[in-house]
């Protein structure tokens, strides 16, 4: 799975907006989400993913920034873990990219 804007859905600390701030000709705007471009928007967001989907890093997923992959050994449990990393997507306000997400990739294996 791919989240869609993956930075975008983290929203700033009212406190650093400020710090965001840039200029056009209709006036002075900020960011209340995070930009892609600042220092350490790649590492914090791996930090909150980290964090959000702990219980099943290792297990039954593997999120590397904005991808997720989920496994299973079978269907039913690969239905049960999809729940699981739904159900937390869905507590965090998270939304993925329809376009970048596969299902139902099942590994080749080689001669």
């Amino acid at each position: 799975m791919d989240a869609c804007s993956g930075y975008n859905q983290i929203f700033m600390h009212p406190a650093d907006c400020d710090h965001t701030t840039f200029i056009t000709d209709k006036g002075l705007y900020c960011y209340n989400v995070m930009p892609f471009g600042l220092k350490n928007a790649r590492a914090t967001y791996q930090r909150l993913v980290n964090k959000i989907f702990a219980e099943l890093i290792g297990s039954s997923m593997e999120v590397s920034v904005d991808d997720m992959l989920v496994k299973s050994k079978t269907a039913n449990e690969h239905l049960h873990n999809l729940s699981l990393m739904f159900g937390i997507l869905k507590k965090y306000n998270m939304h993925l990219n329809p376009n970048k997400c596969f299902f139902r990739q099942i590994p080749r294996l080689h001669d």
